[in-house]
């Protein structure tokens, strides 16, 4: 299939991407690379999939990888500009999007909502649009586990309402399932919206609490544990993340219905104290440990029910905390 990958030189846009190539599909990808985290590690990425930093640089040119060549483009673009995102649609009659572009973080959003509005809604608002017009096969999204905000009951389904959003982050990804649900009713769009749970792994995004434990821990400086650690992450690797994706972008929408919704997480919860206490032993290094009080728009307990992935994909993740930890450390030891 020809694939197109917003948000490609993100996290899990990056290892998607190298994925779906893998799998011998014909994959454009598209980021804005904006610098909300250094922007070095976005170039970094690019540059596995052989994108050149000064060709990625350029906004509205596509530029062919020196290691996929034609399998695989990228292309600097905001997904507010909906002018060079529908001449992109026209020109590259794409088979299925997988929209991961998005403004990312819970806390920043408290900061600058203006950001959030105009990458996660309006740019959203921009791919269901060409979605429409173009007649894509498939429209999958990223959601966030984030949706289910201050719910108490766990696991976390699906089918559970999610009226309790606790960040602007937040917010803005239920709004985004109301809409490509509102856009499935009305023109008959297949839609699939992805809520991750908490994603580790090689390359992973620095302002997340894996990388921030892992460079204060391995300089020997304190690290920030919230809510005096009483949380609970459902942790998943991001080899489980892009195998679920690749899933569901690959299976034609042809057994369920137009608008779905599912959980990709783990499935099992760890404690933040563990999951730490696996970065120290993998670093060799014990850590300083500043205990503080839970942040604002932060919850306690995150737990994905992972039943209808499973159901309908055949898919459970696979990689646990132990070995998905070592390899995440493994490569921050040699990037770092």
């Amino acid at each position: 299939m020809k694939i197109l990958v917003t948000g490609a030189a993100g996290f899990i846009g990056y290892h998607l991407v190298e994925k779906l190539l893998n799998e011998n599909h014909e994959v454009i990808g598209l980021d804005n690379i904006n610098d909300y985290y250094e922007v070095s590690l976005k170039y970094n990425r690019l540059n596995q999939l052989g994108i050149d930093k000064k060709e990625a640089e350029k906004y509205h040119t596509l530029t062919k990888s020196n290691i996929y060549n034609d399998s695989f483009k990228f292309i600097r673009m905001n997904l507010e500009d909906k002018q060079e995102l529908f001449l992109l649609f026209e020109n590259e009659k794409f088979d299925v999007v997988c929209n991961l572009a998005a403004q990312a973080g819970v806390r920043y959003s408290i900061e600058n909502p203006d950001v959030y509005i105009q990458s996660n809604i309006v740019g959203f608002l921009n791919i269901l649009e060409v979605s429409r017009s173009f007649k894509i096969k498939h429209l999958v999204y990223a959601s966030s586990s984030s949706v289910y905000g201050a719910n108490i009951k766990i696991p976390f389904e699906v089918e559970d309402r999610v009226d309790n959003p606790v960040s602007l982050y937040a917010a803005t990804k239920k709004s985004n399932e109301l809409m490509a649900h509102t856009y499935s009713h009305l023109y008959k769009i297949p839609t699939t919206g992805l809520r991750f749970f908490t994603v580790y792994g090689p390359w992973g995004r620095p302002d997340m609490a894996p990388i921030l434990f892992a460079r204060a821990i391995s300089k020997n400086k304190p690290i920030n544990v919230f809510n005096y650690g009483k949380m609970e992450r459902d942790f998943t690797y991001i080899d489980d993340i892009v195998e679920s994706v690749k899933r569901v972008l690959e299976k034609p929408v042809t057994e369920r219905e137009l608008y779905k919704l599912y959980n990709i997480g783990n499935g099992s919860p760890i404690k933040l104290l563990d999951f730490i206490e696996e970065i120290e032993s993998n670093l060799g290094v014990k850590s300083k440990k500043n205990m503080m009080p839970i942040q604002q728009g932060d919850v306690e307990r995150t737990w994905a029910d992972v039943s209808e992935l499973q159901k309908d994909y055949n898919y459970s993740p696979k990689v646990d905390v132990k070995t998905g930890v070592k390899q995440f450390i493994d490569w921050f030891k040699n990037y770092e």
